[in-house]
């Protein structure tokens, strides 16, 4: 690295400032990259301007010009070993590094745990969030705060071109119009070859020198380290000090990697999640589209069930619902009440085969107290808790023949009378009924009184099984999968 030595006037000890910056100030004025001593020079006296592999001393006031070889120079172009002197100090430029700057074992070492410190709380930062916008932000924040990089970039592949999805700057503000400020010709190079990159200076390097982004943008040191997570690479890191010259080391480029692949990781499953909830909400918007009520389905044979149901809803006709066990009888049976002019009112399910025969009838039409052993309390049964609503009979196929007919007479009459007691009660239901049986075999044996069949068959829908019904099992399983995963607090797999 090139740099000067300063030689301050009288018997003042030699000083040796390194020329890491596109442009040095040199004057007496503490706003200088270098300050020379006071009342040696003007406090904004020179500067320094490296451009294209080449160093330039420039005086912006004549009055202050610098003297080499004994003549006054407003600009001139340094080479190496060359004296200059600038107000009363003498000045040698030193084109390579002297070493006069060395690090000891020791200050290795506490770097080396300083960048352990900080990869453990940069991973820490990381696991705390799973927000994907939150997350690229901490990352390139911590970056620029471990690497001395001025700003910082992260650029994800989407659709196989490298995109910048975020950049920051020293200040932690976000980076506007950030694809135009990177390298496109850099950003190449290392995701084709997959190895991480340091340019020390852009303008001069042999490979890049003549590159138009790289030339537009000026650029110095530079830093590029791929992102990659199984195998996969998602992006990468685009690093950069546009002052400083060979800013970044190669002990620098290894912790960043490090980070990377910490990084690469997380990542990888902060846009996972992301694109599950993608899926997740997309097949919800899917599933609003595809849905009746409670009913999920998009199967010719269910939109034609859709069509009966918005026909027959508002009406009061008798439904009676065919259909496999894990059909959706019910649902069916409360898209029917929740469709109707009873909407709002009671809906009352009653399984026919859950309750013992010698209960049926008190479940049914209820009883008063001591109708028999055990009725402490009057109570009314499900016909009167159905009033002005809907009953659902559901497996109306197992009950018993003794029973049918005192149902009959209460569809009929739109009465019933609780058991011990001689006063009838009028009420005013809707019955859908339902069975996985079919029901004009069971009349055909004997085993369903063939009138209440018909008082009940007014109209039927009969609903296909889920193994008929093609894609719809996907749907019904994404949307089961989502409500139930969520209630969990657990992440869906795809499908």
């Amino acid at each position: 690295m090139a740099s000067l030595i300063i030689y301050p006037p009288g018997a003042g000890e030699a000083q040796v400032v390194s020329l890491d910056r596109r442009v040095v100030q040199i004057g007496t004025s503490p706003e200088n990259d270098l300050i020379l001593p006071e009342d040696s020079g003007e406090p904004h006296h020179a500067h320094i301007l490296y451009e294209k592999g080449e160093y330039t001393l420039i005086c912006p006031s004549k009055a202050h010009a610098a003297l080499v070889a004994g003549k006054r120079r407003k600009s001139h172009r340094l080479s190496d070993g060359e004296v200059f002197e600038l107000g009363d100090c003498l000045l040698r430029f030193v084109l390579y590094d002297q070493g006069i700057q060395a690090t000891d074992e020791t200050t290795s070492q506490d770097a080396g745990e300083s960048y352990f410190r900080s990869l453990h709380g940069f991973a820490q930062k990381l696991m705390a969030t799973y927000e994907v916008s939150t997350l690229l932000e901490t990352l390139l924040d911590e970056l620029i705060a471990l690497t001395g990089a001025d700003k910082a970039f992260l650029l994800l592949i989407e659709d196989g071109v490298a995109n910048v999805r975020v950049a920051r700057n020293i200040d932690q503000e976000t980076l506007h119009n950030a694809q135009m400020a990177v390298s496109d010709t850099i950003v190449a190079r290392v995701l084709s070859e997959g190895n991480p990159l340091i340019v020390a200076d852009a303008l001069s390097h042999e490979d890049f020198k003549t590159s138009l982004s790289v030339v537009n943008l000026k650029l110095c040191s530079v830093m590029c380290v791929p992102l990659k997570a199984r195998a996969t690479t998602l992006g990468l890191f685009y690093l950069g000090n546009d002052n400083v010259v060979n800013h970044f080391s190669e002990d620098l480029l290894d912790v960043v990697s490090v980070f990377a692949s910490t990084a690469a990781q997380i990542l990888a499953n902060a846009l996972a999640r992301d694109e599950l909830l993608a899926q997740v909400e997309d097949l919800e918007s899917q599933v609003e589209v595809n849905r009746f009520g409670e009913i999920i389905g998009a199967c010719d044979a269910m939109r034609d069930i859709f069509k009966k149901i918005s026909r027959v809803a508002s009406t009061d006709i008798s439904v009676l619902v065919e259909g496999e066990t894990g059909t959706g009888k019910e649902l069916v049976a409360r898209a029917l009440h929740d469709r109707s002019n009873r909407a709002g009112k009671p809906f009352v399910v009653i399984n026919c085969g859950a309750i013992p025969e010698n209960l049926l009838e008190s479940e049914f039409f209820g009883h008063v107290r001591g109708a028999f052993t055990g009725a402490v309390a009057t109570q009314k049964g499900k016909f009167q808790a159905a009033d002005g609503g809907t009953l659902f009979l559901d497996e109306i196929g197992e009950m018993p023949l003794s029973l049918q007919v005192k149902i009959l007479r209460a569809i009929q009459e739109r009465t019933v009378t609780k058991v011990g007691d001689t006063k009838a009660e009028q009420v005013d239901i809707r019955i859908v009924a339902a069975t996985n049986r079919h029901l004009q075999d069971q009349v055909d044996e004997g085993n369903f009184r063939e009138d209440l069949f018909y008082r009940l068959n007014v109209i039927t829908l009969t609903l296909p099984p889920l193994r008929e019904r093609g894609d719809d099992l996907l749907l019904i399983a994404r949307y089961l999968l989502g409500r139930h995963g969520q209630a969990m607090d657990m992440t869906p797999p795809a499908l």
